[in-house]
């Protein structure tokens, strides 16, 4: 499928822009191939770049403070050049995915709370950009996409996924942003945990996965919110038992909920799994047997699985 964005004639210049994508489907970590096509009106444009930006309605973390347009992500494809009246230029380029891309589909499927464009800026005066805006759709990672077949195995359905403008404390990341994925929880869990947020940290390596409960609740001033944290390793991931991995994940991070929480009525430990009946693998360093297992806490997957 080929995608392509025009923006409107600029009344000054004449000039059009047409992005086109080859294909708008993509992941993170990849390069989006496509072209800028320049076609210039009846006097000459002086251009001083021509940009290309990742761009996406993000929310803050006060939900009380209204959502925005925002480009978290952007790259030159094109210097200094001077587009003759009535020629055009076609500039070809291959824009580079950050690993940290939000995704914008789930089993194949848009997401409707979450919509990403590729918007290319054209500079034709030093305070003006003119830009045309393509859909970019970012499909997960095989890492991303077992974590999540794992949680909907487990009885989770997602409610919903958005951006939220910020870093996150204590976590490396190269976007200003982060995706948050809500989750009403499975039977199987309920009780200890109301809902879980998923947030994932990608990088060339592996993915980090942090598992944040109850944080809406926690917001509302009703109960208290926790999070644990676990690395696991792109190699490998074909041969891992991804159910038993996340299943373990959710032990260990419902347990350290349910143990800090003030109303120990509700807060009994879990001792067994339908799906699993032993506490998640040791964490392995790159480099040895599946190249990396679940269970460790942080960047690094070392230690013995504590969260933060």
């Amino acid at each position: 499928m080929r995608l392509t964005g025009v923006s409107p004639e600029s009344g000054g210049t004449g000039l059009t822009v047409q992005t086109a994508l080859a294909n708008p489907s993509t992941r993170p970590g990849l390069r989006l191939p496509g072209r800028v096509n320049l076609i210039a009106g009846s006097v000459d444009v002086p251009v001083y770049h021509v940009r290309l930006g990742l761009v996406s309605t993000v929310e803050s973390d006060d939900p009380e403070a209204p959502r925005r347009l925002l480009q978290f992500h952007s790259a030159q494809v094109a210097g200094p050049l001077v587009l003759r009246a009535g020629r055009a230029r076609s500039i070809p380029f291959e824009f580079p995915l950050p690993w940290e891309t939000p995704l914008t589909t789930l089993g194949g499927v848009p997401l409707l709370s979450l919509r990403m464009g590729l918007r290319t800026e054209v500079a034709i005066e030093p305070a003006v950009d003119q830009g045309a805006m393509v859909p970019v759709f970012v499909h997960p990672l095989p890492t991303q996409q077992h974590v999540l077949a794992a949680l909907d195995t487990l009885g989770f359905s997602a409610r919903q996924s958005g951006l939220v403008d910020g870093r996150l404390p204590g976590v490396a990341q190269t976007l200003p942003v982060h995706q948050r994925w809500g989750f009403w929880v499975g039977p199987l869990y309920a009780g200890p945990i109301t809902e879980l947020e998923v947030i994932f940290v990608t990088d060339s390596a592996g993915l980090e996965v942090i598992l944040w409960c109850d944080r809406r609740l926690a917001l509302a001033g009703i109960t208290h919110t926790s999070i644990s944290r676990f690395r696991i390793w792109h190699v490998g991931a074909e041969r891992r038992d991804w159910v038993a991995t996340v299943d373990g994940w959710l032990r260990e991070t419902i347990n350290r909920h349910a143990a800090a929480a003030a109303h120990a009525d509700w807060s009994a430990t879990i001792t067994e799994s339908a799906h699993v009946s032993r506490p998640p693998d040791e964490p392995i360093p790159p480099g040895f047997g599946l190249g990396g297992t679940a269970g460790g806490a942080g960047v690094g997957g070392g230690g013995g699985g504590d969260g933060t």
